[in-house]
């Protein structure tokens, strides 16, 4: 187990035994911002699936209502007028056969991915380099889309993906903790909505076990939702 901070151990001592409601908790985690950095914040739920069956997976995108406080690196794989649309739309790079040989060769200076559907014969072979990072396109997720110009913007605008692991939990980044605590309450909503709006039918018993908000260089705070 990694060594904690004299800092880290003196917040995690403040944090109740107790679910806290999600604005005593946003109170909470706000306190906790006193690096010289803005923190990212992150929500992980415990859910009631069996993470084993494939109809038990709970995976997508959302767009959150306030962003997630960064700009979003996105690459898209494209041909033809999708070259020109994608850059149009925000694209930090758009390529093909340059793009794929790039990643091969260890570049992965991005945050997200994306495909036009005639790329993925191309793209496919990427997959044992990009899936253990999260990267790869995905329909699922949106990533692999004839569309390209709206899920580039999109993802410029916060978009964020999710899979749950295979304990069963769903990470997803929130916001920052310089937010408002108005503003990361709406996308803490918002995301903790979308993700009981995908309970498996399969799944049985309690859906949502547990909620907890954490910051990059802060102790968690479990959430009563």
């Amino acid at each position: 187990m990694a060594k904690q901070s004299k800092r880290y151990r003196a917040l995690a001592e403040k944090v109740p035994g107790d679910a806290l409601t999600l604005k005593d908790a946003i109170v909470l985690l706000k306190s906790f911002n006193t690096t010289k950095f803005d923190q990212t914040v992150e929500i992980a739920m415990r859910l009631g699936i069996d993470p084993k069956q494939a109809d038990q997976l709970v995976r997508g995108a959302l767009v959150l209502p306030h962003g997630i406080g960064k700009i979003q690196r996105v690459i898209v794989f494209a041909k033809g007028d999708n070259v020109a649309v994608a850059q149009e739309a925000g694209a930090d790079e758009v390529g093909a056969e340059d793009l794929a040989k790039k990643i091969k060769d260890g570049w992965l200076d991005f945050d997200v991915c994306i495909a036009s559907p005639d790329m993925m014969g191309l793209v496919g072979p990427l997959g044992r380099v990009l899936g253990p990072r999260g990267l790869m396109p995905s329909p699922r997720a949106g990533t692999v889309t004839p569309d390209v110009a709206r899920v580039v913007k999109e993802y410029k605008a916060g978009k964020v993906e999710f899979r749950n692991d295979p304990a069963g939990i769903v990470h997803a980044v929130v916001g920052c903790l310089g937010f408002e605590a108005d503003k990361l309450e709406d996308n803490i909503r918002a995301f903790v909505d979308h993700i009981n709006g995908l309970k498996p039918q399969a799944a049985k018993g309690t859906y949502v076990r547990s909620v907890n908000l954490s910051a990059t260089m802060s102790p968690g705070v479990q959430v009563a939702l």
